[in-house]
């Protein structure tokens, strides 16, 4: 077991070392935010993580949002934060997956940050 999880350790750690060397093409004009600038109560123009864990889904049925809804956790070479994954999104991202959020949302609930997209932004897979 510790081989295994010191493989997904050196995986993740090479994956954030791509995105630091990578220069930033993007068709967005936002430049890339990190972990450690995020604010609660700002927006999110462009935030790349890498899907650390995906916690299992959930059917929600309230006033403001019907359908599924999960949470998971990803970093940047800066730090981890909370993710919440809604409808389609939910399906999409995988654990080991580089993502990019835009025009998402930043809060802190239970003294941790979280970001997703909200109702008008985007989640994007980068790479697998």
């Amino acid at each position: 077991m510790a081989t295994k999880e010191r493989s997904i350790d050196n995986r993740t750690r090479s994956i954030i070392s791509a995105m630091n060397q990578e220069p930033n093409v993007v068709s967005s004009n936002s430049k890339r935010q990190l972990v450690v600038d995020l604010v609660p109560g700002s927006p999110v123009q462009r935030l790349e993580l890498v899907i650390l864990r995906k916690y299992p889904r959930r059917l929600v049925n309230s006033k403001n949002y019907t359908g599924a809804l999960a949470a998971a956790c990803g970093r940047d070479e800066t730090g981890l934060v909370g993710l919440v994954l809604w409808n389609g999104d939910v399906g999409k991202v995988q654990v080991g997956d580089i993502i990019r959020i835009q025009n998402g949302w930043c809060r802190r609930r239970d003294g941790e940050i979280v970001v997703s997209t909200g109702r008008s932004g985007t989640l994007e897979v980068i790479d697998r």
